[in-house]
């Protein structure tokens, strides 16, 4: 039986082994919980924070872009109200520099044809002037060549000259299609 004393239950540590085993895992439980855990706590602190704080970066800076946005966006919308109004203002002002110049050149296309009819008209009391001219010294020579004599009087030409040019107008307004 001695024999069987001497073997030893490998599942079962020896006594010595079991105590010293004890003593290491407390000095070493106790150097982790003395000098590795409260680093570790600070430095999983360290990252919370900075996860925290970074969150609130984002968040502030996701407001300040969505503030940023608006105010261009109502920029933009003031603009372009702006530019809506400068066109409108610039169409106005095209019709209205339209309308002046449309009536600027009514007024001279009168004043032309006002000229113009007066210049006609001067002509053709010209031409009748010289006309009568024309007709009265051939009247004249034409009746004294009738009469047989001389007409040199000049009361008398200017009857001859009155009295047949009032029976060619008096002819030409008969010859007329009324």
């Amino acid at each position: 039986m001695l024999a069987a004393e001497t073997e030893h239950n490998p599942l079962i540590p020896a006594p010595a082994e079991l105590i010293f085993g004890t003593i290491s895992f407390a000095i070493v439980l106790l150097l982790v919980g003395w000098k590795l855990v409260p680093q570790i706590q600070k430095t999983l602190a360290e990252r919370t924070d900075a996860i925290e704080g970074g969150l609130k970066r984002a968040e502030e800076a996701q407001r300040e872009a969505q503030a940023t946005l608006a105010n261009y966006q109502a920029q933009l919308a003031e603009a372009r109200t702006e530019a809506a109004r400068l066109r409108e203002k610039a169409r106005e002002e095209g019709a209205q520099i339209v309308a002046e110049m449309r009536e600027q050149a009514q007024a001279e296309a009168r004043r032309i044809v006002e000229a113009a009819q007066a210049t006609i008209e001067a002509e053709r009391q010209q031409a009748l002037q010289q006309l009568r001219t024309e007709v009265g010294a051939l009247s004249v020579e034409l009746a004294g060549r009738v009469v047989g004599e001389a007409l040199t009087d000049q009361a008398t030409q200017s009857r001859v000259v009155d009295r047949f040019l009032a029976e060619l107008e008096d002819r030409t307004r008969a010859q007329e299609p009324a």
